[in-house]
């Protein structure tokens, strides 16, 4: 599932390709009911976590979540004609989006986008994230953080890459409870997360190792994997933690795979 920072950056493509003028907005497919916002300006768009919003307004965004398979593909015109199962096409005055496979696609009121919002936790990518919320809400619970992070009430846009990085980065072990995270170091883990999110925004992968753990600093491979990016431990399960050789460790947590490294991330 993507992560915050592609959706921020699926927003800032859209605010810059679509806003402020009209736009054709339609659903070959046939399952998006298009007709309140198809012909209206695109107001702006925004994204909170890992949700995207078209807010044509009054009482008018559309709601995108990507999911699991979701995707967005993206040219200029002239338009083609759809292929595949296309849930919503935008058509603008140079270019044209389509969406496929989303979880979900649909038009809210005002009303109904600030429900949405109220039950998702800040963004570290947002100008009005509040990271002493975060706090309160992770030292009100018992739960690991590993699972405290990827739980979208408590903070939004984290997934498994974000997760498994913030915490290697700062010598946290998964499992450590969040009542036993001083607000200090949240503070230092908040900014970091917050570089490190803001990277992706501009690069468009995830890349979390330090300039002295570079491949052409330390002499090892780049890595290899569909997702890119540099990383700690994300998906290198029995490999040699680049910082002190130690195995990386995998285990289950909350239904989705854990990776950090025992040595630089000591339990207790």
């Amino acid at each position: 599932m993507p992560e915050g920072h592609t959706l921020h950056r699926l927003a800032k493509l859209h605010h810059r390709r679509y806003a402020g003028r009209a736009v054709a907005v339609s659903s070959p497919q046939g399952r998006f009911d298009a007709s309140a916002v198809d012909g209206r300006v695109l107001r702006r768009a925004e994204a909170h976590g890992k949700h995207l919003f078209h807010v044509y307004g009054p009482d008018a965004t559309v709601h995108v979540h990507l999911g699991l398979y979701g995707t967005f593909t993206e040219a200029t015109r002239p338009v083609a004609e759809p292929v595949g199962q296309v849930r919503m096409r935008l058509v603008g005055d140079t270019h044209w989006t389509d969406l496929r496979g989303p979880t979900r696609c649909e038009v809210l009121t005002d009303v109904e986008v600030a429900a949405l919002r109220a039950r998702l936790g800040p963004d570290p990518l947002r100008r009005d994230a509040d990271p002493a919320a975060v706090f309160a809400r992770l030292t009100r619970s018992r739960q690991p953080i590993g699972a405290l992070l990827m739980d979208q009430r408590v903070v939004a846009g984290v997934g498994n890459v974000y997760r498994a990085e913030l915490l290697f980065r700062h010598g946290v072990h998964p499992l450590t409870p969040g009542t036993a995270v001083d607000r200090a170091r949240w503070d230092e883990m908040w900014a970091d997360l917050v570089v490190l999110m803001r990277a992706g925004v501009r690069v468009g992968r995830i890349d979390t190792v330090r300039p002295e753990h570079l491949p052409e600093v330390t002499g090892r491979a780049p890595r290899q994997d569909r997702h890119g990016g540099e990383v700690y431990v994300y998906r290198r399960a029995g490999l040699p933690c680049l910082v002190c050789g130690t195995p990386v460790a995998q285990a289950d947590l909350v239904g989705r795979n854990l990776f950090w490294c025992p040595g630089c991330q000591p339990r207790g």
